[in-house]
């Protein structure tokens, strides 16, 4: 399990079965264990999810975006899913967090 901070000061947890689970969903994901780690305490953007949930962005290529979905709680939070994707617009018309 590795923690690491979101922009709201906010420790989020990568457990090992929710890195299996997003593997297991999204195998291209498999090489992108820093990546998506890194995509939330240096994300381009963060959104607003339909439940409360933050969505951070960063581009990998030009044409490339790593997504990550993650919970803040009070005090930590967790990651829900990451995944790979060519259409980073349909976050654009989210409430943007950050920045």
């Amino acid at each position: 399990m590795d923690i690491i901070q979101s922009k709201n000061g906010v420790h989020i947890r990568l457990t090992d079965e929710r890195w299996a689970h997003i593997t297991e969903e999204h195998n291209e994901m498999a090489g992108y264990y820093f990546e998506v780690l890194e995509t939330i305490s240096e994300p381009e953007s963060v959104y607003q999810g339909k439940n409360g949930e933050c969505i951070a962005v960063k581009s990998i290529t030009d044409k490339k975006f790593l997504v990550v979905i993650y919970r803040e709680l009070r005090e930590d939070g967790f990651v829900i899913t990451a995944f790979l994707t060519k259409k980073a617009k349909q976050f654009e018309r989210r409430t943007r967090l950050w920045p």
